[in-house]
């Protein structure tokens, strides 16, 4: 799909990659993400780079806000909606310097690497289940 853009995808594009990259994923993987909301954005906000201390807009793919599965509790009041956010400029800017994966292939990456995150999983985490 990506080499069919001939233009930069846009938000919608991105977010349909998004969408296959999930229905791709197994049944029974998808069916633990449960009702995690995706959101695609160019950039993330000023205020959540500040607060992850990150000067570079184009140095975060993507992002995972909410409380994590294993934090929960059916006695707590309904926790706001998991979101996994998709950035569209740091993601095409990293394919572009990867010249050896498809735009799928990364947006996937970063999906699952995020949906790790809900599940309650570090980045080194899911680093060391990705070496392996």
């Amino acid at each position: 799909m990506s080499e069919a853009f001939g233009r930069p995808p846009s938000l919608d594009d991105m977010a349909a990659l998004a969408e296959a990259a999930f229905q791709a994923l197994p049944e029974n993987f998808r069916k633990l993400a449960g009702d995690v909301v995706f959101r695609v954005d160019d950039f993330p906000p000023d205020d959540v780079l500040a607060e992850l201390g990150i000067e570079d807009p184009f140095e975060l793919t993507g992002l995972y806000q909410g409380l994590d599965l294993g934090r929960r509790s059916v006695l707590d009041p309904s926790p706001q909606p998991s979101m996994i956010f998709l950035y569209r400029r740091p993601i095409l800017d990293e394919w572009a310097a990867h010249g050896e994966i498809t735009l799928e292939e990364l947006v996937s990456h970063v999906l699952v690497h995020e949906i790790g995150h809900h599940f309650g999983l570090s980045d080194a985490d899911i680093d060391a289940i990705e070496a392996g």
